[in-house]
């Protein structure tokens, strides 16, 4: 009974066009056999397919009111960070506890996170990102990063697609023949070589950019033409195999190296991230003026900050005659296969976070070092301190 004495509380999402769970009825039986009292939202489940019934049946109790939730509740299950909640006039930070456990994607180094962050240390509450568990293998049941970039990548195409106003394949028509359209993945990690996957076998001709020579190789495997960065091995791999952050002068080096690609591109996906940190500009102003207009970018790394400067986080908009897609939750849009995923990796987070009926974060323990963001009324996060730092500096 490993859960036995505590309360897990699982709210609904409150972001727009957010139709994820953190939980599913089969991971809630699996709490509620171990011990645990479970409370689900009304309707928390039911944009994703899972309904309040199977909840109840599953052993949960189906709560109408979150700020209950929030009151009862030792650890908090959400798939986003918290937000201001509107129909309580309170943000979803006020509404915890200390020494309260919050598990979710807190994108700690987004510019647009530090004040929730800062108050979620103010709070007391004991905060872990889901985009800092690291890429090892003890961690990869745990791992909901790479679970939601594979959606993102396959949904960011898909979506890019709907925008653009020219076919993907090459047609053949009675009047001649309509050129398959180009499009470039920026980044080939999960997110990316999923993107690049699908962007094949939609049929359109397909190009990949990485700073790690690994993954641009697999990005060759699945059949795209490598756009050469330039940047060193040395300075390009870090731990678990995930991207360094380039320094100022090789990241213009970069951006040098893909700028024609950039530009002939009729579809850009951007899924470039260093973990913990802001993700880097990859796309300038300059270089989206340059593109045809209709062109289409997805900035699949919007969670971060994005990788083109000119995203609107949140929203899709039109400059120069460029679509920019910044939708934040691109999983959310495939909320059934997503949740699955999502719910297992977070049970399995949480299973080891738990011993005994108690709440143990041993820092010394590689897993909570890297996704630990608040604790004990501080906010520890190398990543958010850092951009915190750079943010002032520059103000």
């Amino acid at each position: 009974m490993n859960f036995s004495g505590l309360t897990v509380g699982i709210p609904r999402e409150i972001m727009e066009h957010e139709f994820r769970v953190a939980a599913i009825p089969e991971t809630v039986k699996k709490l509620v056999a171990e011990g645990a009292k479970v409370l689900v939202e009304t309707g928390a489940g039911s944009d994703a397919h899972f309904y309040d019934d199977e909840y109840s049946a599953a052993g949960a109790s189906v709560v109408d009111d979150c700020e209950k939730i929030y009151a009862q509740a030792d650890i908090i299950m959400k798939v986003k960070e918290p937000l201001y909640n509107e129909a309580k006039k309170k943000h979803e930070v006020a509404m915890m506890k200390k020494g309260q456990l919050l598990v979710t994607f807190l994108h700690p180094a987004s510019p647009s996170n530090h004040g929730m962050v800062n108050d979620l240390a103010r709070q007391g509450v004991t905060g872990l990102t889901l985009d800092g568990i690291p890429r090892i293998t003890r961690a990869q049941t745990m791992d909901a990063l790479t679970s939601m970039s594979t959606v993102a990548g396959y949904k960011g195409v898909v979506m890019a697609a709907d925008e653009l106003t020219k076919f993907l394949p090459m047609v053949g028509t009675a009047v001649g023949v309509i050129q398959p359209s180009q499009v470039f993945v920026v980044g080939a990690g999960v997110a990316g070589l999923q993107a690049l996957a699908t962007a094949k076998r939609l049929g359109a001709m397909v190009f990949a950019a990485d700073i790690r020579p690994d993954a641009a190789e697999q990005a060759k495997s699945l059949g795209a033409k490598i756009v050469d960065t330039g940047v060193p091995r040395e300075m390009a791999i870090g731990s678990g195999g995930y991207a360094l952050a380039l320094p100022d002068e090789w990241l213009e080096k970069e951006r040098a190296a893909i700028r024609e690609t950039v530009i002939k591109s009729d579809i850009i996906v951007l899924s470039a991230l260093v973990p913990g940190k802001i993700a880097p500009i990859i796309v300038t102003g300059d270089m989206v003026k340059e593109m045809r207009s209709g062109s289409v970018i997805v900035d699949i790394a919007v969670d971060q900050g994005g990788n083109c400067a000119a995203t609107d986080p949140g929203h899709t908009c039109v400059k120069h005659g460029i679509t920019i897609i910044g939708t934040k939750n691109i999983p959310g849009y495939v909320p059934t296969s997503s949740t699955w995923m999502f719910a297992h990796n977070i049970y399995n987070l949480v299973s080891y976070l738990v011993k005994d009926g108690k709440i143990r974060i041993d820092r010394s323990d590689e897993i909570v070092a890297s996704s630990l963001v608040t604790i004990d009324g501080k906010l520890v996060h190398a990543g958010a301190l850092e951009a915190m730092a750079a943010a002032k500096k520059g103000g």
